[in-house]
């Protein structure tokens, strides 16, 4: 990603942080809010990347050392914070912050630290940042990605510039995906429609034949579910899920597909479908159920995939969740 004019559908924040540069009043520490693969990485480095930039604009030169240094990760002034540990502990703070952040830039007009999966700081590793950021020196910036803001202290929230990363619209992912990555017709939609409005996951839903199989292996068990018993289905999932990181992707397409049941049982207009190959087979299921029982099927699924990223027990939820899908099969 050069500059900013390779990011679609975040017009907002892209506005934000160009005036702040423009006018000279860069905040002392900013929240990248979204989910993953809607683009915070991409955001903080170009932010950085503009901040340290020798040509002192609103888009980085692409050209200067700083620049250069900035695309190979080598920019001494930009800092990302790593971490062993499944969380961010306080001592991964004070080495890699509070102890570094006195020592002026080496380069640079700003020391930037970049945080990412912020919301994986402990308690007392936020506290510990939390003093960093009231009083840091005036060249400090801190940078904070984060799926989440529920696990940050209403302190650090109240001491940052937070901004929402929006999902983007389907038409812009598709053509985007046409445009910028050579994704046929047909497939930039489906990955568009997939993808919730991430432009990440349509950008992986697109590129991966991975994907595109298991997807097929998905679609297979949704159109015989009904004939299907339990333990065919759950043995199924869990053979496509052996990566449990891909989990959420399949869930994804399943909650699609039931939404597509509901919309054609309360529309009767197939052209409304995202599965539209599926029709005959989706109309069969839209008329064995009622309204409450397709929504309660898109609720479980719901509910399975918060569990999931709460990190409960994976093979539990995911019995759970397709119990209530059978429980809700018919009538």
């Amino acid at each position: 990603m050069q500059d900013f004019t390779g990011i679609i559908g975040q017009d907002g924040i892209i506005n934000h942080l160009q005036n702040a540069i423009s006018a000279h009043k860069i905040s002392h520490a900013y929240i990248f809010h979204g989910e993953e693969g809607m683009g915070k990485k991409t955001f903080a480095s170009l932010f950085a990347k503009t901040l340290q930039c020798t040509g002192k604009e609103t888009h980085p030169c692409n050209k200067c050392q700083s620049c250069m240094q900035s695309d190979s990760g080598n920019q001494p002034d930009i800092v990302w914070i790593t971490h062993e540990k499944a969380s961010i502990g306080v001592d991964d703070i004070r080495t890699q912050i509070n102890a570094d952040i006195q020592i002026r830039p080496y380069q640079s007009s700003y020391k930037i630290y970049i945080i990412n999966s912020a919301e994986k700081m402990t308690e007392s590793a936020q506290n510990a940042l939390l003093k960093t950021i009231e009083e840091p020196p005036e060249y400090a910036i801190v940078l904070l990605l984060a799926s989440s803001t529920q696990q940050l202290l209403p302190t650090i929230l109240s001491r940052c510039v937070v901004l929402d990363l929006k999902p983007i619209n389907k038409q812009d992912i598709k053509e985007y995906l046409m445009t910028y990555h050579q994704i046929p017709d047909y497939k930039a939609e489906l990955a568009a429609s997939f993808s919730g409005g991430n432009i990440g996951k349509a950008i992986r839903y697109a590129s991966s034949e991975d994907f595109e199989g298991k997807k097929e292996d998905i679609l297979h068990i949704l159109r015989y579910i009904d004939q299907m018993e339990l333990h065919e289905i759950i043995a199924g999932i869990k053979t496509i899920s052996e990566n449990k990181a891909s989990i959420d992707d399949y869930i994804d397409i399943m909650l699609l597909w039931f939404r597509d049941v509901l919309i054609l049982k309360a529309t009767k207009d197939p052209n409304l479908l995202l599965f539209k190959d599926e029709f005959q087979t989706i109309k069969k299921q839209a008329n064995v159920r009622s309204y409450d029982k397709i929504e309660n099927i898109i609720k479980s699924m719901e509910e399975a995939k918060a569990k999931l990223k709460a990190n409960v027990n994976f093979d539990i939820t995911i019995e759970l969740m397709l119990l209530k899908i059978k429980e809700n099969s018919n009538g």
